[in-house]
């Protein structure tokens, strides 16, 4: 059976990884720092819908919840980010660096894309499988994982700055730790170094378009259907999802492409926070980040769970 399921995953695998698809958005003289699209307007309306509820409100304050938003919805680009510059545990989330690192590889000819590669790069992604994600880990090496996010043409790392993505362990029991120097974290993001790559993934600037369309496939459809996708199974079923999660303990994140072309909403959503209920803090976000993209009045709260009310036009 088990056969019968890789072989049916690896002749799939194919068929999406030799497709070349335009961008999911087409941006004429991108800039490769989605930072460079701060908005003020956005800006103001982010902070304004998670500042509303007393409880992220405090997190915030306390550097235990970031959160970055990219509008991709009109001919431009906006960005807004709360704390998108702290660097926090990640998890799993920083898996996308091992896939980022993994087609780099691929692309310079330093490592061959067998069916056993697009298995564990799907299974990595797809399931969040720390078995196959510790497998492409040793193909690659953390040295070369360290150099791509460190790249100075492309960092999505700065040791000088406030970090951003890092692999510094294997996911496994075994394996020594090579921790980022800032905090001494093993796995480590900030939001904005994530929303910097899904949005270099959706204008086709990572790598180049063919690599980041495959590495999108990798993306779409997660197998995993909790935080950002619990609300979005709701609200949006007919989207397509471009998604990488991360879950340890009081550590939660989750990162999502939103491509909803029925109700007009294509974004990117970010968020890392440190908190017992962490997981529905995430899932909780999404409404309020979509009020923000809406320019929409302050969601209302329940006062008893200090939860967001979703109105009526969202």
């Amino acid at each position: 059976m088990l056969l019968k399921v890789s072989a049916l995953l690896i002749v799939m695998l194919t068929s999406l990884v030799h497709a070349t698809d335009k961008p999911l958005f087409l941006l004429e003289n991108a800039n490769q720092e989605v930072s460079a699209y701060q908005d003020a307007t956005l800006q103001l309306s982010l902070q304004e819908q998670l500042y509303s509820n007393k409880r992220w409100r405090s997190l915030i304050k306390n550097k235990r919840l970031s959160v970055s938003l990219v509008d991709l919805s009109n001919d431009g680009v906006r960005y807004a980010s709360i704390n998108g510059d702290n660097m926090m545990y990640a998890a799993s989330m920083p898996k996308i660096a091992v896939l980022y690192t993994a087609m780099d590889a691929i692309e310079k000819g330093d490592l061959e894309y067998t069916d056993e590669v697009k298995t564990d790069m799907w299974l990595m992604i797809s399931k969040s499988n720390n078995a196959a994600s510790t497998r492409m880990i040793d193909r690659v090496g953390f040295q070369r994982i360290e150099d791509v996010m460190c790249d100075p043409a492309n960092p999505f790392y700065d040791q000088y700055s406030n970090g951003g993505l890092w692999v510094g362990k294997r996911y496994a029991a075994q394996g020594r730790r090579h921790p980022e120097p800032i905090k001494g974290l093993s796995h480590a993001a900030t939001t904005e170094a994530v929303a910097k790559l899904y949005y270099q993934l959706a204008t086709g600037q990572l790598i180049n378009n063919e690599r980041s369309s495959e590495m999108l496939h990798y993306l779409k459809d997660p197998s995993l259907h909790h935080k950002f996708v619990n609300t979005l199974d709701q609200i949006a079923p007919e989207a397509d999802v471009y998604r990488k999660s991360g879950s340890w303990k009081n550590w939660h994140c989750d990162s999502v492409i939103v491509w909803d072309d029925e109700r007009k909403k294509h974004y990117i959503l970010v968020a890392m926070v440190e908190s017992p209920d962490g997981e529905k803090i995430i899932r909780n976000l999404v409404r309020p980040a979509e009020a923000a993209l809406n320019k929409t009045p302050i969601l209302l709260q329940d006062i008893q769970s200090g939860e967001t009310v979703k109105p009526a036009h969202i």
